[in-house]
């Protein structure tokens, strides 16, 4: 990246969309435009990211919903993870499943362990549209999977069950941001609930 632009320079800050709002709740559509417009959309994203210290950042919670996401993100080994991926999917999460911290720049503030697995494979395209393959384990996997979590219309929160669910639903309701969160909106889906308590 040292011979090309810094990844979010010639982008603006966008408003996160916090947990609650409609486009964090609802699959993603394909990119089917890949013009500058979409270009642009991969600047705010790193910008907006970079801005609230993240280390990944789906367009959804921007407020658009396309699927698209960004991630700046070391592994395990302290190795860092720089780029975009459109049209993700993910191919494989295998590995052993290891129970983390994990949070979320829609979910301000707040974290809670939730298993992942310790691999990941996601598969897209990147903004001239070239097929893209991006591979991670330990922390850099639990970021891929959140990414693409997030595009599918699903939280971290969603992979929760028990006691850790109920807990942080309660910080939702109490934290300042999530004071306007109606009750319905943090009714479990148990469509989308994951392994574990």
């Amino acid at each position: 990246m040292r011979h090309g632009a810094i990844p979010g320079s010639s982008g603006r800050v966008r408003p996160l969309t916090l947990f609650g709002a409609h486009p964090l709740h609802a699959p993603c559509d394909e990119v089917t435009d890949f013009g500058p417009a979409l270009a642009q959309l991969v600047e705010d994203l790193f910008a907006t990211m970079y801005a609230a210290r993240g280390v990944g950042l789906a367009a959804n919670q921007i407020g658009v919903p396309l699927r698209v996401f960004v991630h700046d993100c070391p592994d395990d080994e302290d190795r860092r993870h720089l780029g975009h991926v459109i049209n993700p999917r993910l191919v494989e999460a295998d590995g052993i499943e290891v129970r983390g911290p994990e949070g979320c720049l829609s979910l301000p503030g707040l974290e809670a362990g939730t298993v992942r697995h310790d691999h990941a494979l996601v598969e897209g395209v990147d903004l001239h549209g070239e097929a893209v393959r991006v591979e991670g384990t330990g922390f850099f996997a639990r970021c891929l999977q959140h990414e693409t979590d997030h595009l599918e219309g699903r939280i971290y929160s969603d992979r929760l069950t028990g006691w850790r669910r109920a807990k942080l639903l309660r910080s939702v309701r109490r934290a300042p941001w999530g004071r306007g969160v109606s009750r319905e909106a943090v009714v479990h889906d148990p469509g989308v609930e994951g392994p574990g308590a």
